[in-house]
């Protein structure tokens, strides 16, 4: 009699747990294809630079597209390596997502022996958000009008002229060392604390030169106060049309494009993968989002996961090794 009760609580027992996982796995795969919690979108800078206003711009549309919450954090820090890392470690279940830029995806696993996280293994790519230019400015007063001319006068005067950039080991500083090595020039680079600090090094006459964003010296290009030579990306800007690319300039390899882009963390699920790609690639196509990103003297070209995986691969392996050329390596 024992026997059979036991029997009768043991398959009250199993079929309990068969209605509970009946109602659980449905569950849990409508998760992970439909809507489901908070969706928290990571920029790892301080807000209102141009990393910050993309993930703002596609979180609007993002909420309105999967019916979900979407929120934008800032984790700074690290040159954008808290960030990543903090994306890396979260849960693969596609709600915390990464905007990040060239820098995080790229150049800072490039030029750092231990980042935290591995731009190709730790993450999957969603899409690219945005493309935007860097531009190599002097001020008003050097003589040199054109890339050839600078690096005329540069050769001419070695060990002479100094460039700016933010920090040791960033975009602006690895694109000065391979105009350096490509030029064959003798320049000295000066790391300021601050995009700021750099550019008021260039307008004083600090340093002859630096390199960037295009949006950040927009202002001071139409004002005369510094003089744009040429642009890092593969084409010409609609706002300084004159303005040619180093690649017109004579020098193929020294483009820098300030892509922004999203991804998320290694392991999730492709039909996630997939949800999210499509949502970003018709928000990218929207052209409120375009007139948007033209606004910050940027482009948004709507591209796949697996061409925007190409793009951070590519990157990372040319930064990797121009880092390893010049001697870059951060703790």
């Amino acid at each position: 009699m024992q026997n059979i009760m036991n029997k009768k609580v043991l398959t009250k027992r199993r079929f309990l747990q068969a209605l509970a996982a009946s109602s659980f796995f449905p569950n849990l795969l409508m998760a992970q294809t439909t809507g489901y919690g908070i969706i928290r979108l990571v920029v790892p800078y301080g807000a209102g630079g141009p990393t910050d206003i993309v993930a703002r711009l596609i979180a609007t549309q993002l909420q309105i597209l999967l019916k979900q919450t979407v929120v934008v954090e800032n984790k700074p820090g690290a040159g954008s390596a808290i960030g990543a890392r903090f994306v890396a470690s979260s849960p693969n279940d596609g709600n915390t997502i990464l905007i990040g830029n060239v820098s995080t995806f790229a150049i800072v696993p490039a030029t750092t022996k231990n980042p935290g996280y591995d731009p190709i293994k730790s993450f999957v790519p969603i899409a690219q958000t945005s493309d935007v230019s860097s531009v190599m400015v002097t001020n008003s007063a050097f003589p040199a009008k054109t890339v050839q001319e600078f690096v005329t006068y540069a050769r001419a005067n070695p060990g002479k002229i100094s460039y700016g950039s933010s920090g040791i080991g960033n975009s602006a500083h690895l694109l000065g060392e391979l105009l350096q090595m490509r030029a064959q020039l003798n320049m000295v680079h000066i790391p300021y604390r601050s995009g700021a600090e750099m550019n008021l090094a260039v307008l004083s006459g600090q340093v002859q030169f630096a390199i960037m964003d295009l949006s950040a010296s927009v202002a001071q290009i139409k004002d005369g106060k510094l003089k744009a030579l040429a642009l890092t990306g593969i084409s010409r800007s609609n706002e300084f049309p004159q303005v040619p690319t180093m690649i017109e300039s004579g020098f193929p390899d020294i483009v820098l494009r300030n892509w922004t882009g999203a991804a998320v963390a290694a392991g999730t699920p492709p039909a996630i993968v997939k949800k999210l790609e499509n949502a970003f690639i018709e928000i990218l196509k929207m052209p409120d989002y375009q007139n948007s990103i033209r606004k910050i003297s940027g482009d948004a070209k709507p591209n796949t996961s697996e061409e925007f995986g190409n793009l951070i691969l590519s990157d990372f392996k040319k930064w990797t090794e121009v880092a390893k050329q010049a001697g870059i390596s951060l703790e």
